[in-house]
């Protein structure tokens, strides 16, 4: 075969054929369900213009999350798409016309929650699953075998319903915790009858519920089973029993596909879903095992963001697929700039649970590094700017680098200006720190970004009023970003006392015992990496219910236990990562309802309940937030006709606030 330039990636690029559909690339968008659904559980065009954005990007297949197959006993949450009411054939058909018009195989996941269903029981006051037994407080009964077969029907009934509506492959849920992966699980299913018991009866619903869907869709049309190869739970199941699954699935599914994990426990729950602690690709060695059992395509998902790392998997041969999930929020294009050689622009996923947290509190997936997602439908649409408009930008750090980025784009003249010797902003001091390396390369990527744009970069400039009025812009953008609050205590001059960022950029500083005053991310985060290199870390915070709150609130010492209010499989963000990194760590004590009082030689003075008393340390850290630049920005105001405010110097928040807002003001101007 004759490869033409820049095609690096040959084996990610190489068709694949399942069924009898041939599939353009290695390279899946693995399912994920849409948060904001209509009243009746259809698609919106919002959810439709979500799953096109990654077609038109490149990936071979893009699949649509949670098609649960029966509403009345099988939904887990009121926000999951319902696989038997033909009212919802006009979303789907439209979803699936849509994907397909970029050359990508739509694809959609057939589900059932089991066990977790638990808008059931709400209405009936218990739930099916497979076994007797109490879930999460709520009554599991034994699923009737008359149910089990409706379910199984339920299954074949949906899959002739979603390949009617354009589908062109189905993937069936069998991991994570749902019920077919309940029916398998011998630590869920205790079943007494041929449903349950020894492997192969523990297979039979699995099975015959995929004989079921063959037998209605026919064999040349593709089927995908997702499984958990390993469980991650106390008496959970080994790689050696998902083995035994992926057998026995072999040849009568078309592509297996390779997951870990349980949502019952964030331990589990967090292997399903890598955190920034976590290297690329750590089910690798699953999807690799189970390739030497099996005559099927494998396709391995979790934690893949590299094209080199994904190319070599594929070279030797221990996968077939590759599924990318947040990934696909974070770069959408991720196929196309493989294949153009644009591989160094990739906007890789930083693991930050961003994209979850706001879909589980707000209803909408939001990326922190990619201000396109949550706006796919408005961006299909969007306009150039009527006015080409000279932009002057003051502060090169995530909102400045951005607002940059997009004003260019969109045709703009752009000069970037940074006060310090290189774009990043505040957050350069974490570029060092080993599980913040998704960071550094996102500063590092935008940077490289704006180096190949029409922006004229101008570091080690300072935007004054007069510096400002001299170049004669048509808008200014203030990013001008905040300064570390400085706690007003006695003895903060003291030359042992720093602030969080002096000790990122020189770890050196801080000695074998710590005390860091604050508990947000900031100094969460600060005392593990601390603890990570060996000190003994002791985390002050004055508030009783801020995210190192123990549940009693008292001011005493804990282990992090119950620190961030974690409910089971549901509560995915950082601070739950951050929780399961320290709460077995002994050299990290945090304390709550608890007031730095004075710094001394021999180290921090508090007070709580029980009193004053001292906390020795040879270093005091303080992260107590930021200070927004707001009058040094305001100073530019009135000089340019057009003037914003954005990120810190208006709200110290976070990386996503900051460039959400300022791809929308880019996006704004030019207007008039």
């Amino acid at each position: 075969m004759i490869f033409g330039r820049n095609m690096k990636y040959k084996h990610l690029f190489e068709p694949i054929t399942l069924g009898k559909t041939i599939f353009r690339n290695r390279i899946f968008s693995s399912p994920q369900d849409y948060p904001g659904l209509t009243a009746d559980n259809f698609l919106t065009r919002d959810a439709i213009a979500f799953y096109e954005q990654k077609a038109k990007g490149g990936f071979a297949s893009v699949c649509i999350g949670d098609c649960m197959v029966d509403s009345e006993t099988g939904m887990s949450h009121p926000f999951q798409l319902v696989g038997d009411d033909i009212k919802c054939k006009v979303s789907l058909t439209r979803a699936a016309a849509d994907i397909a018009a970029h050359g990508a195989i739509p694809a959609i996941e057939l589900n059932h929650a089991g066990r977790n269903s638990n808008i059931m029981f709400r209405r009936e006051g218990f739930i099916y699953g497979p076994s007797d037994g109490e879930f999460d407080g709520m009554e599991v009964r034994e699923m009737p075998e008359e149910i089990i077969e409706k379910t199984i029907r339920a299954y074949a009934r949906a899959a002739a319903f979603v390949k009617q509506f354009g589908f062109g492959m189905i993937t069936l849920h069998g991991g994570h915790g749902w019920l077919i992966h309940q029916f398998i699980s011998e630590r869920e299913n205790k079943r007494k009858d041929k449903w349950g018991g020894s492997f192969e009866n523990r297979m039979r619903f699995p099975l015959e519920l995929t004989a079921a869907v063959r037998k209605t869709v026919g064999n040349a049309y593709p089927v995908e089973m997702r499984i958990s190869a390993v469980e991650y739970l106390p008496g959970g199941y080994l790689i050696d029993e998902g083995v035994r699954i992926a057998e026995a699935l072999d040849e009568k599914i078309d592509l297996i596909h390779v997951s870990v994990g349980h949502h019952e426990i964030d331990e589990a729950a967090f292997h399903s879903h890598p955190s920034m602690f976590t290297d690329d690709a750590p089910n690798l060695e699953f999807s690799a095992e189970i390739k030497k059992h099996v005559k099927s395509p494998v396709a391995l998902v979790g934690a893949l963001t590299d094209p080199d790392l994904m190319e070599e998997i594929l070279a030797s041969g221990k996968a077939d697929v590759l599924a990318l999930g947040r990934q696909t929020l974070a770069d959408p294009d991720f196929p196309l700039k493989a294949r153009i050689g644009k591989e160094d622009e990739i906007n890789k996923c930083m693991r930050c649970f961003n994209c979850f947290s706001n879909s589980k509190v707000n209803g909408i997936f939001y990326c922190a590094t990619n201000p396109l997602i949550g706006h796919e439908l408005e961006s299909k649409f969007s306009q150039p700017p009527r006015f080409k408009k000279k932009i002057l930008i003051a502060g090169g750090g995530i909102g400045g680098m951005q607002a940059a980025l997009t004003a260019a784009e969109r045709g703009h003249e752009v000069i970037l200006c940074e006060k310090g010797p290189e774009l990043g902003g505040a957050l350069l001091c974490e570029k060092n720190i080993p599980f913040k390396s998704k960071l550094a390369e996102y500063l590092k990527r935008q940077a490289l970004r704006i180096s190949r744009s029409s922006v004229e970069v101008r570091l080690n400039t300072k935007v004054t009023p007069e510096y400002a009025a001299k170049q004669a812009p048509d808008v200014i953008i203030a990013a001008l970003g905040s300064l570390p609050v400085v706690p007003n205590i006695q003895g903060i001059d003291k030359k042992n006392v720093f602030g969080a960022e002096e000790i990122y950029y020189d770890p050196g500083k801080a000695g074998k015992r710590v005390i860091i005053m604050g508990a947000g991310l900031v100094g969460l985060e600060l005392g593990l990496y601390l603890a990570l290199t060996g000190r003994d870390v002791t985390i002050v915070e004055m508030a009783p219910d801020h995210l190192a709150s123990p549940p009693s609130g008292d001011g005493t010492s804990t282990k992090m236990s119950g620190l961030f209010g974690v409910n089971h499989g549901e509560q995915i963000d950082q601070g739950t990562v951050l929780y399961l990194q320290m709460k077995d760590r002994t050299d990290i004590r945090v304390f709550v309802s608890t007031k730095a009082v004075e710094i001394t030689g021999e180290g921090l003075i508090v007070e709580d309940t029980a009193g004053r008393r001292l906390i020795e340390a040879d270093t005091i850290i303080y992260a107590i937030g930021r200070k927004p630049l707001t009058e040094e920005s305001f100073a530019l105001s009135y000089i340019a006709p057009e003037f914003y405010p954005l990120g810190d110097c208006v709200v110290p928040k976070n990386i996503a606030s900051a460039a959400s807002v300022a791809y929308q003001i880019a996006c704004d101007i030019g207007r008039y």
